[in-house]
């Protein structure tokens, strides 16, 4: 036997498109419905259709750079190597937005649920609760086991697939067959090019960690054929499902009215199903988010103590490991007070908060495909100007019109975290005048 343990190439394209699926977490197309029909007007798959378009554009150059650098990496990774050390740390740092955020708006969308179907329970409260038991469980160090989430998506599938099929079955009693083809929920009087782009902005959430598979590249069969190939399969399925589903219910529903759009779905599911399926959501909705809430602060806690231990964060407070329960207790309390803000913010800005470290680092992945091109050009390899050139170039563009559309309030808050971000870059490379730290366990640290 070989003493030195390596890593082992188990995984097919079946298995790493499984994965990527299971990290959108489908339901939440349900979970911030009401949110993008408001913002469209009325037009919520036109939303997800042009964010499927950008992220399809995005997955490409994951592709293509998951070829070049077949490593367990990511954007970080990939703009580091490609650009400059400097500008790879801005990007991990745009991550880190990302990670440290994401519990906050997860929580926020389970208690406007919540606090919709109990009205008379404020909504803090919820936000609270999830906090309290997911701190509790992460400093016991209590770990979702992979089966239970396959269980969990499943559950999930099986959930959005009742839901449609109850729209369907509402459309056409209501409206007959013909009811079921209808323009309007792509294109209304009520939208327009400018409300979609601002809703497509806001479904980019729904995407978010489609390109978590490139950290499993080293376990992967084939990785380069396998992994740019299971990007956009998962790009592509998880946007095919976010369609269908705001299609149908936004034929249920048409238009974006509502009497609390943080918890729509909710509503449409009573409409549909009656107060037994009404249940069923909710408990699936809220399951979801808060298995998804248990791992988002778990890896939020373990990107901060992996750039503790790098150094690249005080690592007093976030290099250090509880000695009874060997978690950072530090970084998990820290992510659920930073939970906190939820309670004053509205869904809609939370989400398009996490889609500025988003979209800032799917442009920078689009860039640095083109400066991969460049170095290779120089270096007397030729490739394909179309695959690494114009596609990106066009990826970089809407991914970064989509971050102009964010809500003035995200783009205010995320400029300030990258601005302190900066200050940090200057200290820790004394003046810039040498390299960043690497955070080598960055991506390993988020899975």
């Amino acid at each position: 036997m070989n003493p030195q343990a390596t890593l082992i190439r188990t995984l097919n394209l079946r298995s790493l498109v499984l994965f990527g699926l299971a990290y959108l977490t489908p339901i939440i197309v349900l979970g911030i419905f009401g949110i993008i029909a408001e913002t469209t007007g009325g037009a919520s798959p036109s939303a997800y259709l042009v964010a499927m378009v950008a992220m399809l554009f995005t997955a490409h150059s994951y592709g293509r750079m998951s070829v070049a650098y077949p490593v367990a990496g990511s954007a970080y990774t990939y703009v580091r190597k490609s650009i400059d050390p400097r500008v790879g740390f801005l990007v991990g740092w745009a991550i880190l937005l990302d990670y440290l955020f994401l519990p906050m708006v997860i929580w926020l969308i389970g208690g406007s649920f919540l606090s919709a179907q109990f009205p008379g329970i404020p909504i803090a409260v919820w936000i609270l609760l999830f906090i309290v038991i997911t701190t509790f469980l992460n400093i016991l160090g209590i770990k979702v086991a992979d089966k239970a989430n396959y269980v969990l998506m499943a559950f999930q599938i099986l959930v959005i697939v009742f839901f449609v099929a109850l729209s369907i079955g509402h459309i056409v009693h209501t409206s007959g067959a013909g009811g079921l083809a209808n323009s309007s929920p792509f294109f209304n009087a009520g939208s327009s090019l400018g409300t979609i782009s601002a809703g497509a902005a806001i479904a980019a959430y729904s995407f978010l960690g489609f390109d978590a598979v490139t950290t499993l590249t080293e376990e992967t069969i084939e990785p380069k054929k396998n992994m740019p190939r299971a990007i956009m399969l998962i790009a592509l399925i998880g946007g095919g499902i976010f369609i269908v589903v705001a299609y149908f219910t936004q034929l249920v529903h048409p238009g974006g009215a509502f009497a609390d759009s943080a918890s729509a779905a909710s509503e449409i599911a009573l409409q549909i199903g009656g107060t037994f399926f009404g249940a069923v959501f909710l408990a699936g909705l809220v399951a979801a988010q808060f298995a998804s809430g248990l791992a988002a602060q778990a890896s939020a806690s373990r990107l901060m103590y992996a750039m503790g231990r790098d150094s690249v964060l005080p690592k007093a407070v976030f290099g250090r490991l509880n000695a009874k329960y060997h978690t950072p207790v530090a970084n998990i309390v820290i992510a659920g007070i930073i939970g906190l803000i939820a309670i004053f913010l509205d869904v809609a800005t939370s989400t398009s908060f996490i889609n500025f470290g988003a979209f800032t680092a799917f442009t920078m992945v689009n860039i640095s495909v083109i400066f991969h091109y460049v170095r290779e050009r120089r270096a007397g390899n030729l490739l394909n100007p179309v695959s690494y050139v114009v596609v990106p170039a066009v990826g970089a563009l809407i991914c970064g019109y989509l971050l102009s559309q964010l809500d003035i309030n995200a783009v205010t808050l995320g400029l300030s975290w990258l601005a302190v971000g900066i200050v940090v870059l200057v200290f820790i490379t004394k003046g810039l005048r040498k390299a960043p730290p690497e955070m080598a366990t960055l991506e390993e640290a988020v899975v």
